[in-house]
């Protein structure tokens, strides 16, 4: 299920722009900043720098299983 799986990246303030949390659904071979972050906050000179700061991490999840513990939690 694509609901199931997103990339995170996590920005930190650079120069004036201020941090900032990405999320997409992407492949795991497409989880990095080129891929995720957008729109791109920095002009192109500024954007490999930019995404050196970031860090992007795959995540799984099984959206089924957290629906049945919240019905268990509120039961």
């Amino acid at each position: 299920n694509s609901e199931d799986v997103r990339c995170k990246c996590i920005c930190p303030p650079y120069k004036d722009h201020s941090g900032h949390i990405y999320n997409k659904n992407v492949s795991q071979k497409d989880c990095d900043c080129l891929h995720v972050v957008e729109p791109m906050p920095v002009p192109g000179p500024d954007v490999e720098a930019y995404c050196l700061r970031c860090e992007c991490k795959y995540e799984e999840r099984s959206s089924v299983t957290i629906k049945v513990s919240i019905v268990k939690l509120l039961a």
